[in-house]
């Protein structure tokens, strides 16, 4: 693999697009995962165990919840993400172990402070909408780099997108680049979020934008 991807996603969009008992959505962006661009489920043998991040658990708990489950015990979401994308990334030797790969995912979303920088350019949940091209070159001109914005279409009736993840690319060598494909690159997989019917496309330009501040 050539990039990683540190994807946040927004809780109230999440619990919008399942059926799931969502209680009380997080109010901030939180971690979804940390993606290499290529492979999943690298090594099957290789078993989530949840007492190698227990130093972390709080961070966790904070930054990393499984925002469809809302019980503090379960570490499913983890399994998952480990299982996926972790034993992908483990070829590098900064998150060749659980404990350094989960504890570089929550290193790099401090460092990237999307929630922060969001508030200061005055982008906040609101009931009216936003233009996509604005929350775009906020985000490049803040961090020199565009991330990828995807966003749940329109359902019947409604005509305007919801904001729903934002994905930050990094070199191996941690440094922030453009997620867009290079010449000569592969296309990554699809990170498409599927929940029931409902997924996670990359945002349109041209449609208006809602950034929901709870559940609808």
């Amino acid at each position: 693999w050539k990039k990683l991807f540190l994807a946040h996603h927004w809780p109230v969009t999440v619990c919008k697009m399942s059926a799931n008992d969502c209680q009380d959505p997080p109010d901030y962006w939180t971690i979804h995962g940390l993606w290499p661009d290529k492979g999943e489920e690298c090594n099957r043998t290789w078993h989530f165990n949840v007492t190698e991040i227990k130093d972390l658990m709080s961070d966790m708990r904070h930054y990393w919840p499984d925002v469809l489950h809302s019980s503090l015990n379960r570490t499913q979401f983890w399994k998952h993400e480990w299982d996926k994308h972790g034993t992908c990334a483990t070829t590098l030797q900064a998150l060749n172990s659980q404990k350094k790969y989960f504890g570089k995912a929550l290193e790099l979303y401090k460092h990237i402070d999307l929630n922060s920088y969001l508030l200061k350019a005055g982008i906040k949940p609101s009931s009216s909408y936003y233009q996509m091209t604005d929350i775009k070159e906020a985000l490049t001109k803040f961090y020199g780099v565009t991330p990828k914005i995807q966003c749940l279409p329109p359902e019947e009736g409604e005509k305007a997108q919801t904001i729903g993840q934002i994905e930050f690319c990094f070199t191996k060598e941690f440094q922030l680049r453009n997620c867009m494909m290079l010449k000569g690159e592969s296309d990554p997989m699809q990170h498409a979020m599927k929940l029931g019917t409902k997924e996670l496309s990359v945002c349109s330009d041209t449609l208006p934008t809602y950034y929901p501040s709870e559940v609808q």
